[in-house]
């Protein structure tokens, strides 16, 4: 039995394909591609019987890909955005697994799969893993998972640990307690995808964390110095942004 990874970052291909070698023994051969049109290729050559799809890829996304495969191929999608989740039971997955994911939620995916294929039950039916998945669907679809690089690694920050975001030439560099991360999203296509309440553009080159502000302390020119919690550096409010901090 064929398995097939999709997903357009290395490091994360590599993490899931030794974790289904441990987990699912069983298998014969994975696959993997790093586009949705290298992904539809090798569904057409080697028809694998369950594919683990990225939803984010260049060329075709991951329900592009989805809306092409046989009716007897397993579909699972793998992705950071659980606005997605919807519209991938729309297309009939068998699972829909949200970055980072546990060994034991792969686990149950395994299981599920193994249990569809033994006993030839028809994925239409998979009613249960949406209810599971209860309002899912019905969730802001802000962004909740920032996919960054450091160094040669890639990593998946969660929104509440990201103190602010700082627009550089080519990256917009992400900050932590840990350090800095980049990722390739201007500054404004972030802002588009974040929720406004969360995160406030104090600059034209900064959006920060209204969870981590500790204070804000107003200049001369009425601007605003800010302080973050656990944080020595202090970020610069624009004075265009500075009806942001008068209550404070």
């Amino acid at each position: 039995m064929q398995i097939l990874i999709a997903d357009d970052e290395p490091e994360l291909r590599r993490n899931l394909r030794e974790r289904l070698q441990r987990l699912w023994p069983q298998a014969d051969e994975i696959l993997e591609a790093g586009d949705g049109l290298s992904a539809l290729a090798m569904i057409q050559q080697h028809r694998p019987k369950t594919v683990f799809l990225d939803i984010r890829m260049p060329g075709l996304d991951g329900m592009q890909v989805a809306g092409q495969l046989p009716a007897d191929c397993q579909l699972v999608f793998v992705t950071a955005y659980d606005q997605y989740a919807v519209q991938a039971f729309e297309r009939h997955a068998v699972d829909f697994l949200l970055k980072p994911y546990t060994d034991q939620r792969l686990q149950e995916t395994v299981e599920r799969i193994r249990r569809l294929q033994t006993n030839n039950i028809d994925q239409s039916g998979l009613r249960e893993v949406l209810q599971q998945l209860g309002n899912l669907g019905q969730r802001t679809t802000h962004l909740q998972w920032i996919r960054a690089g450091r160094g040669d690694d890639v990593t998946l920050i969660h929104v509440d640990d990201i103190l602010y975001f700082q627009a550089g030439d080519k990256y917009t560099s992400v900050y932590t307690r840990d350090g800095e991360s980049v990722i390739r999203l201007s500054l404004k296509e972030l802002e588009e995808q974040l929720d406004g309440e969360r995160f406030w553009r104090i600059h034209r080159g900064t959006i920060v964390n209204v969870g981590h502000i500790e204070g804000a302390r107003r200049t001369l020119d009425g601007s605003y110095h800010i302080a973050l919690k656990g944080c020595q550096e202090t970020l610069k409010s624009s004075r265009a942004y500075a009806h942001l901090f008068k209550q404070m």
